[in-house]
C-alpha cells in the first residue's frame, strides 16, 4: 500500500495507553457530577440546576462512547493486521479510521442512557429526591430520615459493625462496608474460589468487585446520623 507515513505498532500502543487514560479522567468527571447533583437537591436548588448536572452527565458518556470505540477500532485494526500478517504494513490509521466511522454511524441515544455511570446517577438521584421531596420542609425530610434509618440495617453483614462506605451490589441489592467486602473478595480469589453475598438468606454466589457501587444516599444518612449524634454529645 502507498502513501504517506505509516503508523507503527509502538505508536499505536501507546496511543492507546493515552486513551485510557482519557477514560479514568472521564469516570471521574462523572463520579464528581453525580456528587454535584445529589448536593443540589439535599440543598433544595432549582430543579434546572439539577437537569443541568444531568445534561453533563451526558456530555460525559458521550465522550465515553467515543472513546471506547477509538480504543476498540485500534485494538481491532492491531489484531486484524497480526493475525494476516501482510508483506508491508499498510495504513493503520486509515484502517482504524474507517472501523471507528463505522461504529459512530451505530450511535443512538439509547446507548447513551445504558451508560453505566449514567445509570447510577439515575438511579441515586432518584433515591436522593424521594428523601428531599422539593415541597418539604425540613421538619418533614428529617422525619423521613428518621423513617429510614429505622427501615435501613446500618449493620454491615461481614463486620456486624455500622458501616462508614456502604457499597450495594448491583446484584442482589445487598449493601457491604466497602473494606470488609473487597478484602473478602480478595481472599477469596487467592484460594480460587467464589464469594457468597454475605448478606443471611441471599442466593447469589458469586460476588464481583465489579458488580459493587457505592450507595451515596445511605452514607449521606448515615452522616447525618453520625453529625446529629455528636451534636448531642456536645450539648
Amino acid at each position: 500500500m502507498s502513501g504517506g507515513p505509516r503508523i507503527s505498532f509502538e505508536t499505536i500502543d501507546s496511543a492507546l495507553s493515552s486513551l485510557k487514560n482519557c477514560q479514568s479522567y472521564i469516570n471521574s468527571g462523572m463520579d464528581v457530577a453525580t456528587q454535584v447533583a445529589l448536593d443540589l437537591v439535599e440543598s433544595f436548588n432549582d430543579e434546572e440546576d439539577v437537569n443541568n448536572m444531568e445534561k453533563v452527565m451526558l456530555e460525559y458518556a458521550t465522550m465515553d462512547r467515543e472513546l471506547n470505540h477509538y480504543i476498540k477500532a485500534f485494538e481491532e485494526t492491531i489484531n486484524q493486521v497480526k493475525q494476516e500478517k501482510p508483506e508491508n504494513l499498510p495504513d493503520l490509521e486509515n484502517l482504524a479510521q474507517e472501523k471507528f466511522l463505522e461504529m459512530e454511524s451505530k450511535n443512538s441515544d439509547s446507548d447513551l442512557q445504558r451508560n453505566e455511570k449514567y445509570m447510577y446517577f439515575k438511579d441515586q438521584l432518584k433515591e436522593m429526591k424521594k428523601q428531599y421531596h422539593g415541597n418539604d420542609t425540613i421538619e418533614q425530610i428529617d422525619e423521613d430520615i428518621a423513617v429510614t434509618r429505622s427501615q435501613t440495617n446500618f449493620i454491615c453483614p461481614i463486620t456486624q459493625m455500622t458501616m462508614k462506605r456502604p457499597v450495594r451490589n448491583k446484584v442482589c441489592g445487598h449493601i457491604y462496608e466497602e473494606d470488609a467486602i473487597l478484602e473478602m473478595i480478595q481472599t477469596q480469589k487467592q484460594k480460587k474460589k467464589q464469594v457468597r453475598c454475605p448478606k443471611m438468606g441471599c442466593s447469589h454466589v458469586d460476588v464481583k468487585g465489579s458488580d459493587l457501587v457505592p450507595d451515596e444516599i445511605l452514607k449521606r444518612v448515615l452522616d447525618s446520623q453520625k453529625k446529629q449524634s455528636w451534636s448531642t454529645v456536645d450539648t
